[in-house]
């Protein structure tokens, strides 16, 4: 089965950027879109950004303007770029199917202070 790895995440100050990326086990199969999702301590796990197997992109009104999400259609690495930062912001990211199809991974912690 499919599993992922989210790295790229750690400190980032207030307003500043980091970029996060999403390695899968193997390809995506066709028609599968990705997502990135974010869970805040005491909050549920939210779709944040989504990308179509033809490129069509998503994002909750939360993150519109300040998250990019991207992927490679040669390999099997998805990318989300986050600018801007929110201390709201402090989460764990994931990445998976958009209605989380797939085997959720270990996510990537994400810390948004000065």
């Amino acid at each position: 089965q499919v599993h992922f790895v989210e790295s790229g995440g750690g400190l980032v100050q207030p307003g500043g950027s980091l970029r996060l990326t999403c390695a899968a086990s193997g390809p995506i199969p066709a028609g599968y879109a990705m997502g990135w999702y974010r869970q805040a301590p005491g909050k549920q796990r939210e779709l944040v950004a989504s990308i179509s197997r033809l490129g069509r992109i998503e994002y909750v009104d939360s993150v519109k303007g300040r998250f990019t999400i991207t992927r490679n259609v040669n390999n099997n690495t998805f990318c989300l770029r986050m600018d801007r930062q929110k201390p709201e912001n402090t989460a764990v990211y994931y990445c998976n199917h958009p209605e989380g199809v797939f085997t959720w991974g270990q996510g990537n912690q994400i810390t948004v202070t000065s």
